[in-house]
């Protein structure tokens, strides 16, 4: 298959944090024409999320932190509730996912179920999340969590339908979050039998 692009200029405008270069491109039309198009794409890294719950309790674990592009655009808080997740730098999904669960939420989760990935963002981010799901007790709990280094996260554990109804109501508009929760809706998690 042929590429549906050519690209006629890819300039680096940015690589202070993570990578943002501008393209200009030429798109194959379906009907036989180009058409010029110039876009700027932020390279940030792929990364991996897990939504961790509890069936025989009811309950899932969320952290809360502050995120600056939140505070910018609305959050007057800029805190923003979200399941536990990280990039994965030179690590496999599953590694990372592992890692950012004790880092975090300080539990040391051993099977994780791959549930599907996705792109976030597509528009103008290249970035690719691993989505996973895994069950946990006390038994697993390694640390009181909080995340390393520059990183202030609460650990929170919620009932099911509390976070729910937050994603309802608009107390959690993390988009990952927002997906493993209506995941676990339609796997029947924790439907009453």
């Amino acid at each position: 298959m042929s590429s549906p692009i050519d690209i006629v200029e890819k300039k680096l405008l940015s690589d202070n944090w993570f990578i943002l270069h501008k393209y200009v491109f030429d798109l194959k039309r379906k009907n036989g024409g180009v058409v010029r198009q110039i876009r700027e794409v932020y390279d940030r890294g792929d990364g991996a999320t897990i939504l961790l719950y509890n069936r025989a309790k009811g309950t899932v674990i969320l952290t809360r932190q502050f995120r600056i592009p939140t505070y910018v655009n609305g959050n007057e808080s800029g805190m923003l509730l979200e399941a536990c997740a990280g990039l994965l730098d030179d690590h496999s999904p599953e590694e990372c996912i592992r890692n950012e669960a004790i880092e975090e939420t300080g539990y040391a989760v051993g099977n994780v179920e791959k549930l599907f990935d996705a792109y976030m963002s597509p528009g103008g981010v290249t970035e690719r999340l691993h989505f996973f799901a895994a069950e946990y007790n006390e038994s697993l709990r390694d640390n009181p969590g909080g995340g390393v280094d520059d990183e202030d996260i609460e650990v929170l554990e919620l009932p099911f339908s509390e976070a729910i109804a937050m994603m309802n109501d608009g107390r959690i508009k993390d988009g990952k979050t927002i997906m493993l929760l209506q995941h676990a809706i339609i796997r029947g998690w924790f439907a009453k039998g």
